[in-house]
Formats: C-alpha cells, structure tokens, sequence
C-alpha cells in the first residue's frame, strides 16, 4: 500500500510467467493505474481481459477462462474492485480443471488448487481480497450461486491509496 507500489509488480510476480491482467469496465484508463500495471509489467508476456462486470457472469467467466487457456495464462492479476476480483478467482480455479465452471460451481466441491493470482485494488470496499468466496450469476437461468474456494488466497495484493482518496470526494 502507498505511492509507487504498483512499480513493484514485477517484484512479486514470478519472471518469465505469462500474465492474465482482468479488468472491470475501464476505469483503471482514466485513473491511470492501467498505465502503471502496463509499465510494471513491460518485461512481461501479458494479455488483457476485460469487462467483468458488477455481479459477474459465468458468460464473462468462461470468456477469461477460454482466453487465458489459448494464452497458456500461468497468473493472474484483477486489477479493479471486488467484481473483478471475485471473477478472477473463478477463472484461477477454471484454468485447471476442463470442467465447465458453472459445473465446477454446481459440485459444490471444494476448489483446492488454482493458477496464482493477485491483486491491484482500486475499490476498498468489499474485502475480496482477503476471502475465498465469490458469487457467480447465471443470466440464463437468473441464478446466483456462491462459492468457498479454499486454496491460498490472492499472493499479494496492492492498494492504490489515490483511487480509495478520490472515492470520498
């Protein structure tokens, strides 16, 4: 947490690991922590997902999931609030099973192993970054189904403090 620590990325992510970055909606462009993670990460194969949504969709899960098994993914980063957060940690759990991830919620099985992931947090709100649950929708069905995924939680996560200033103005 503080001033510069997203020029540290590089630091906590192992070299030579193919990155999957998520994002939310764009706000990150804006506020200028895309061009930050972007140069932190320069030395990085990476590839960008984006558009999880508030209450995110299995739709968008099994699009990040499909994404980042062509791009060989070997680690996420959720750069965004806790909707982005808790999908990315549907798709660390969906890059390693060939199971559909609707299905994977449906078991009810424990989820133990995962790609790693961390985080950039932009919205200190919702304590995703420190729990293994998250809620998945399905639009289809208008289901909403939690999950426990009981594998190590985010391997670092970092604040950006400016953005949780900006919310109070």
């Amino acid at each position: 947490m503080g001033k510069g620590m997203i020029g540290h990325l590089s630091r906590e992510i192992p070299a030579g690991s193919r990155v999957m970055i998520t994002f939310g909606g764009g706000s990150v462009r804006a506020n200028r922590v895309y061009d930050q993670v972007k140069e932190a990460l320069k030395d990085y194969y990476t590839v960008e997902f984006w558009g999880i949504e508030p209450n995110q969709t299995v739709k968008t899960i099994r699009s990040a999931v499909e994404l980042g098994k062509r791009e060989k993914t070997d680690f996420l980063l959720a750069v965004g609030g806790g909707s982005v957060l808790d999908g990315t940690k549907m798709v660390a759990a969906a890059l390693l099973s060939d199971k559909d991830p609707w299905d994977l919620v449906l078991s009810r099985n424990t989820l133990t192993v995962t790609v790693p992931l961390g985080t950039v947090l932009t919205l200190p709100a919702t304590g995703s970054e420190m729990n293994r649950n998250a809620v998945i929708s399905r639009k289809e069905t208008q289901e909403n189904m939690g999950l426990l995924l009981t594998f190590r939680r985010f391997l670092f996560s970092i604040l950006r403090l400016l953005s949780a200033f900006l919310l109070i103005r």
